[in-house]
């Protein structure tokens, strides 16, 4: 998490301008010994024993993966030199160290420039860095700082953390109390400064326990430390931490430990889902987790499959159910409502489209959407038929023995409409957005449906207020039980407008209200930094396990590409659209009637449009995670 600290101004008056301020200036502690980290003499990642000196020793791991080095772990002896504690610089800059006292922005003009340079150069090169530097501690008194930071590689050797270690000593400038703070209370800090070295004079040597007093938690039983502790964590915390010393290494390689912080992060049903993906077990839950997360493997690729699908259509609807691709309905010659239903097993060593046999298909209907629930059954609500506009739900098993579509008869149903907007909640729940009514009237409403009851009863969620009338649009799940609405086709007074607006909802709220995340001129709409989407309908949303959503594709204005790649994570205090690039040739066309994600990690396109002929056994693959197969 990244946290704001700096005030605007420096009340010491000791100021210079910060244009060499993108260094990293490493102030924390840890200490390491052969025998604390309960694995023998197994060698660390990196040169400390030259560094093990009995002197104030600071440890501290920076994430080298986000913007401007976050600190992610610093020691007790940190806190006690200077004066910070762990919550007040987790989340900051190291170069806080620079500036004289917690409120001033600005580094000091006795902090040598040229070493700042050099840290600045040896950051830049990936290669460590060893040097003395002026320091201030929270009270604004100087110490120096002999600093020693070395870069730490993954397994593709990217530099993913920075290990610094410090020792601090006194240092004979006086520079006078910070305004605001009494000449007493500076006096007395280089008396606390020795005390605390005083009361550490036994851990600080190497050759006895390192872990008492300054890491008691490493104390705990490989079990209770997994199980009670880094089991909680994030999948990025769980990262980091393995970079602090031997035995939390060891310990964060454990696929169990890697299973269980996936699944307290993602929610059990992404993980089941994750499961299914091919080669996820050799990829491993740790790297799963790495890639879905730096979207590092990200990757488009073109696929070929055999069959067809006949007649040829458009404005189908398609879905996934593990690793199998539905498509129900569609758009024939002359506008002609289909009714059939096709499969394409992409676990197959050669996938082909199969037309599937079933019992009492649905009206034939164009503008519908064909949801997941319960595993492997499908749900099929609205569209336009030939006899107009539909309102009806059907369910159907796709692992029957003998596949049957089973309508639903519920109560309160919402009024028919196509080009609609569904997602699924719980694996039980559907919920229905916005669409167009009859002659051409966009609608608002949302309504929920629960098909785990014998009798299910369509409840239309109140709100005091709704985004602007739509069609084309996306919704989301993400953080559970939230939902997520991007763009489409918007009513605005009399004129309808392609949308780039999100709003959210909270269906876990008593009373659950659509909030305006961005837009234009929306009701409490922010002004997020990055570059948005430019407005779109028909589009694709891929909801990412973490929270984060992915948009790309549809019908967009003007000359932008719309195999573009946004992302956007609800999350954050401050969301902010970011651009993804990937390599591979991604598809000229993607829409969201003819995309799903299979496995969590893959967005499949089908087919390529050539006037009113879909191709459909031409397919482009997503790929967020790498295919090991």
């Amino acid at each position: 998490m990244m946290m704001e600290w700096d005030s605007n101004s420096d009340p010491s008056g000791d100021e210079i301008d910060e244009e060499e301020d993108e260094e990293l200036e490493l102030g924390s502690g840890f200490l390491f010994s052969s025998g604390g980290g309960g694995n023998g003499s197994a060698p660390l990642p990196f040169p400390v024993d030259s560094l093990l000196q009995p002197a104030p020793c600071g440890f501290v791991v920076t994430d080298a993966l986000e913007p401007d080095h976050p600190i992610i772990y610093v020691n007790s002896v940190f806190e006690i030199v200077t004066g910070y504690r762990a919550d007040e610089v987790l989340g900051r800059n190291c170069r806080f160290l620079q500036c004289r006292g917690p409120f001033a922005k600005r580094r000091h003009p006795l902090v040598d420039s040229t070493v700042v340079a050099e840290i600045r150069r040896c950051l830049e090169k990936g290669i460590e860095f060893q040097g003395e530097l002026l320091n201030f501690r929270k009270d604004g008194s100087p110490l120096m700082n002999r600093l020693r930071m070395t870069p730490i590689y993954g397994d593709d050797e990217t530099i993913t953390h920075i290990i610094g270690i410090q020792f601090f000593t006194e240092t004979n400038l006086d520079l006078g109390p910070l305004p605001g703070s009494s000449a007493k209370e500076s006096a007395r800090s280089s008396d606390r400064f020795r005390s605390s070295l005083s009361s550490y004079g036994p851990i600080l040597d190497c050759k006895q326990n390192s872990n008492r007093g300054l890491c008691g938690i490493l104390q705990l039983s490989d079990e209770v430390l997994s199980m009670k502790i880094l089991s909680r964590l994030t999948p990025r915390d769980i990262a980091s931490i393995g970079s602090v010393c031997q035995r939390l290494y060891e310990l964060t390689k454990n696929e169990d430990l890697w299973r269980m912080v996936c699944q307290n992060a993602w929610g059990s049903e992404t993980t089941q889902v994750l499961e299914t993906v091919p080669g996820a077990k050799r990829l491993g839950w740790g790297r799963l987790a790495r890639e879905l997360t730096t979207l590092e493997a990200a990757a488009w690729r073109k696929l070929t499959v055999k069959g067809a699908v006949e007649p040829s259509r458009c404005n189908f609807s398609a879905c996934a159910v593990g690793n199998r691709v539905v498509l129900f309905g569609g758009e024939g010659v002359n506008m002609q409502p289909m009714n059939d239903t096709f499969v394409l097993d992409l676990n197959s060593s050669s996938p082909e489209w199969q037309h599937v046999k079933v019992s009492s298909p649905p009206p034939g209907r164009w503008g519908h959407t064909l949801s997941c629930v319960n595993g492997s059954h499908l749900v099929l609500f609205g569209g336009c038929g030939t006899q107009g506009l539909l309102n009806d739900v059907f369910v159907l098993d796709l692992d029957a023995k003998h596949p049957t579509w089973r309508e639903i008869s519920s109560l309160a149903p919402p009024l028919p409409r196509s080009w609609h907007s569904s997602c699924t909640l719980d694996g039980t729940k559907l919920i229905v957005s916005g669409g167009c009514a009859d002659s051409g009237v966009l609608l608002s409403d949302t309504f929920l449906l629960d098909l785990s009851m014998e009798k299910p009863v369509w409840r239309e969620i109140p709100v005091a207020w709704t985004p602007p009338s739509r069609l084309g649009h996306t919704l989301s799940v993400y953080g559970g039980r939230k939902i997520l609405m991007f763009g489409g086709l918007a009513k605005s007074g009399p004129l309808r407008f392609r949308s780039s607006d999100v709003f959210t909802m909270d269906l876990s709220e008593e009373e659950p209200c659509w909030r305006c995340v961005t837009g234009s001129g929306m009701p409490g709409a922010g002004n997020p930094g990055g570059v948005a989407p430019p407005p779109r309908l028909d589009h694709v949303a891929v909801s990412l396990p973490g929270g984060r959503i992915l948009v790309f594709g549809g019908s967009v204005a003007g000359l932008h590409s719309a195999s573009q790649l946004y992302i956007l994570d609800p999350t954050e205090e401050k969301p902010t659209w970011r651009i993804l690039n990937v390599p591979g040739r991604p598809p000229r066309f993607a829409w969201g009637h003819s995309t799903c994600v299979v496995g969590g990690t893959r967005a499949i396109v089908l087919g390529g449009q050539t006037g009113e002929e879909w191709m459909l056994s031409d397919l482009h693959e997503l790929s967020l995670a790498s295919n090991i197969n």
